[in-house]
């Protein structure tokens, strides 16, 4: 929510991911998002729910310039990506500027000359199929990173619910490595800081550190375990003394 994402916008990251894949946001929920984090030095990611074009024209419209989308498997729907967020000849992005932020309303000198070198593409490698075809997504003309989803790559590899398997880590790590050895830029999501060095190690150039909804939660129970275990609980006041 643009409380939130204000808020950790000024924490020091480098980036938030703004995600309507998992999260419940919407076109005006996620355009009330990047309005909050505009006067902050981070930049923004949006995760979209689908390789939907129709909904990728509207998130670059409210003003994304980066979309890492999920659940690309090969060089055909890397492509296909790739089309949906540039201008034609050169794409199929649908112009409608003068209702779109992104253009500042037709506001914005020079906006078609400089709007397909302003948006950024990264996407998710999630299944055994993308793993396989790393090299070959990679070598796509205009994306420029791929990024290491470790909770559907779990799945995929047969352990769901465990994306800290021993066996989905060194598949991370040696995607790492392939996907910087392409020369693009290689990227993950790491739960804590120990792992994050490590896949740094491995070769990535940008991490995803934890959710705005997790780091509530974990810090609220962290919170009251520590005074429920430290609290001396005191017998009842005798009123008649």
């Amino acid at each position: 929510n643009p409380d939130s994402t204000e808020l950790l916008a000024g924490c020091g990251y480098d980036f938030l991911m703004l995600c309507a894949e998992h999260g419940p946001n919407d076109l005006r929920s996620l355009q009330a998002q990047l309005r909050a984090a505009a006067p902050y030095p981070v930049q923004c990611l949006i995760r979209p729910p689908s390789h939907d074009p129709a909904f990728i024209k509207q998130l670059l419209g409210i003003g994304a310039q980066t979309l890492l989308v999920p659940m690309v498997d090969t060089a055909t729907q890397a492509q296909s990506l790739v089309s949906a967020m540039r201008y034609p000849p050169h794409g199929t992005r649908g112009v409608g500027t003068a209702m779109e932020r992104a253009s500042n309303w037709n506001g914005q000198p020079g906006y078609f000359q400089a709007a397909d070198a302003n948006t950024c593409l990264i996407v998710q490698i999630e299944s055994q199929e993308a793993l396989h075809n790393i090299e070959a997504i990679a070598a796509v003309e205009g994306v420029d990173a791929l990024f290491l989803g470790p909770s559907d790559l779990a799945a995929s590899l047969g352990y769901l619910g465990q994306p800290q398997h021993p066996a989905v880590r060194q598949a991370i790590e040696q995607a790492l490595g392939r996907i910087a050895a392409t020369g693009k830029a290689a990227g993950v999501y790491c739960a804590d800081a120990a792992y994050a060095r490590t896949c740094s190690a491995a070769g990535a150039h940008f991490i995803a550190l934890g959710t705005d909804a997790g780091l509530l939660r974990q810090a609220a129970i962290r919170l009251v375990s520590e005074v429920r275990s430290s609290v001396v609980h005191l017998p009842p006041v005798n009123a008649e003394t």
